[in-house]
């Protein structure tokens, strides 16, 4: 025997940072859970602001450490709140938070062959050579089934408004 564990409940396991590509891949995963009758666990990893040997160096490092993983959890809680509201997924959710880079992190956490780990694909375009690394690491290593979700349709649109709004271009309101 494997050592596969046939009682545990099924988990859809999504990294959540807040940013447009993850709310895309909560919601997707929300509906994976749903209809697989699965847990949903929500996963947000940090790492301390300067990396470890930061953390390490400081004199305080064991407070500052306590006081970014209570702001990491306070991070994905409003998230959460701001997407589901009082009314909550409709599943069981789980909310993690996860001290590490959000790829090792979100590989460790969805360690079971039934998970399933929904992940936000990144961005198009010019941006792709620099974007998708979590993704790319988490398709690499992952021992469970990955779904990469592509990028929400408004996310161009709302990097079009983005970038003339940071070059003061006019824009044509006709087209809203």
């Amino acid at each position: 025997m494997s050592g596969y564990d046939t009682t545990a409940v099924a988990r859809v396991l999504v990294g959540v940072s807040g940013s447009l590509g993850s709310v895309t891949a909560l919601r997707r995963a929300t509906a994976l859970a749903r209809r697989l009758g699965a847990e949903l666990w929500t996963v947000l990893a940090w790492e301390p602001p300067g990396g470890d040997p930061a953390a390490r160096r400081s004199p305080a490092g064991g407070l500052a450490v306590e006081e970014w993983q209570r702001l990491a959890r306070q991070r994905l809680i409003a998230v959460l709140e701001e997407i589901f509201g009082g009314d909550g997924p409709g599943v069981p959710i789980h909310a993690v938070v996860v001290r590490g880079p959000p790829g090792p992190a979100l590989v460790a956490t969805a360690d079971r062959e039934d998970d399933v780990l929904v992940v936000g694909a990144g961005r198009r375009g010019l941006h792709r050579a620099f974007s998708g690394r979590v993704s790319r690491h988490c398709l690499a290593h992952a021992v469970c089934p990955v779904l990469a979700v592509p990028p929400s349709p408004l996310q161009s649109q709302l990097l079009s408004v983005h970038r003339r709004n940071t070059w003061h271009l006019r824009m044509d309101l006709r087209r809203l």
